[in-house]
């Protein structure tokens, strides 16, 4: 059987020798604006529940 060697790790487990590290810049501030988002998610909202509705209502009916 071989003998088997340890092997010294460095005090960073986990990081990954030979790609670049990138420093956050702190005087650019990146404040994007989602308020058009916000606005089509309520309306598909709001339509995903009147169609609900009334499909519930129909089934009622029919």
């Amino acid at each position: 059987m071989d003998k088997k060697q340890k092997r010294k790790t460095s005090g960073l487990a986990g990081s990954a020798k030979g790609l670049p590290v990138y420093a956050r810049a702190e005087d650019a501030d990146f404040n994007p604006d989602y308020s058009y988002v916000v606005k089509d998610l309520k309306k598909i909202g709001l339509l995903a529940v009147s169609f609900i509705a009334f499909l519930v209502i129909l089934s009622f009916i029919l």
